[in-house]
């Protein structure tokens, strides 16, 4: 079997291993890949999605995994253009990922099909916006379009308010886009993640991962600082609602409204007093929560995703380790508001029952691993119960050291104790 997988991320690091190490081993290529990701999978001489998927049909791919958003909603669209080329792909038609390239579309969509979600107003400008929060904070406003997970922001005053109402309309941070004045829920958040393949469904471990910079859920939002993940997250009656209220009306809903879908889906839930309700929707795996949960899925995932992909559900060929995964980000110095390269990593060698997926490193010319991005690694460990799978990722994380790095100590402690 030969896999292409679409990405350079941490998250396409983790899914390149984790198919990698399926029982056929199958041959895995990526774009556009990283340095690291090269160690598992091989290059691909592509300059953007339509040399990409001529590539992948003069080279017998048999399957393309998209890992990163942004390519299915870009040009025409990953999976559009795959099935154009007769290549099974696990993810949405452009289409269907507008669940996630628009917060506007993904909001009218869980209106119609009734699926609890915050109340909201869509506004075109700063006054309209001003006008919808109308004094009411805390406040939620969310960029309608991708932004690399920065275009959320939960304000808790006018001032944090007008400083992200003028990054979206005044200097375009995003690019052109509206903007979404949302009820703001509380309660702790979950993350369910679920194959879906036309009307049918299997729902993977749920996940919760931390945002804000620093320990405390303190400091500015980033694309997340860690993550834990395992069946006992929630209760299987919680896990039962959300099926029942948000998985399969969602699902219902995609097939009812002519909505193609065959990949993974991102709930983004929050469990409020009311019960839970969704914030948002991604076309893919989260990053990093899938750093945390590839390891807990066993068996054949590769075989899994190539049946997906062609229409068939097979969940007996993978199956989920009942224990617990935490992962631990470690983040360049500057890092959310800049990033710094060029530093020298140490310590990945170190021998441990863990496992570390690169993000933003590059391998110098020397042979050294250095930084080169805002999130540099992700260190993961397991245990069978929280507190030793926390024990374990924190202490294989103290031994990998850049200068300038950031790490939170809390990861999987915060929420818990």
């Amino acid at each position: 079997m030969r896999i292409l997988v679409v990405g350079k991320g941490g998250r396409e690091h983790a899914l390149v291993r984790a198919l990698s190490e399926s029982p056929e081993s199958p041959e895995i290529f990526c774009f556009p890949g990283s340095d690291a990701i090269f160690q598992i999978a091989k290059s691909v001489p592509a300059d953007g999605l339509e040399s990409l998927v001529d590539w992948m049909a003069q080279n017998s791919i048999d399957l393309c995994v998209a890992g990163e958003e942004s390519y299915l909603v870009k040009n025409e669209g990953l999976a559009n253009l795959c099935k154009k080329a007769g290549i099974p792909c696990w993810g949405p038609p452009k289409e269907s990922a507008q669940l996630e390239a628009s917060k506007e579309f993904a909001k009218e969509f869980l209106l119609r099909n009734q699926i609890p979600t915050a109340r909201a107003v869509t506004t075109s400008t700063m006054e309209e916006a001003v006008t919808a929060i109308a004094g009411e904070y805390p406040t939620v406003l969310k960029f309608d379009g991708l932004a690399a997970g920065k275009g959320v922001a939960v304000c808790p005053d006018e001032a944090s308010a007008y400083e992200f109402l003028n990054e979206v309309f005044t200097h375009q941070r995003f690019g052109p886009g509206r903007v979404l004045v949302e009820q703001c829920l509380t309660g702790p958040e979950v993350s369910i993640f679920a194959a879906i393949i036309d009307d049918q469904y299997l729902i993977f471990t749920p996940a919760r991962d931390y945002k804000r910079a620093l320990d405390g859920d303190l400091g500015p939002n980033t694309g997340g600082m860690g993550a834990v993940a395992s069946r006992q997250l929630i209760s299987a009656e919680l896990l039962a609602q959300i099926e029942k209220e948000i998985v399969q009306p969602t699902v219902s809903g995609l097939c009812s409204e002519g909505l193609p879908y065959r990949g993974f889906l991102y709930f983004g839930l929050m469990l409020t007093p009311d019960g839970p309700k969704v914030i948002e929707y991604n076309c893919r795996f989260g990053d990093p929560e899938c750093q945390a949960v590839m390891p807990l899925v066993k068996g054949d995932l590769a075989g899994f995703c190539l049946a997906g992909a062609k229409g068939e559900l097979k969940p007996d060929l993978i199956s989920f380790d009942d224990g617990w995964s935490v992962c631990v980000i470690l983040a360049s110095h500057g890092y959310p508001e800049s990033s710094r390269s060029g530093d020298v990593i140490s310590g990945l060698e170190s021998p441990g029952d863990h496992r570390i997926y690169h993000a933003g490193t590059k391998l110098a010319e020397d042979g050294s691993w250095q930084t080169n991005g805002g999130r540099v690694l992700a260190i993961v460990s397991q245990g069978q119960d929280r507190q030793s799978a926390v024990a374990s990722a924190h202490a294989a994380t103290d031994l990998v050291s850049f200068p300038g790095q950031q790490r939170r100590r809390d990861i999987g402690i915060l929420n818990f104790d």
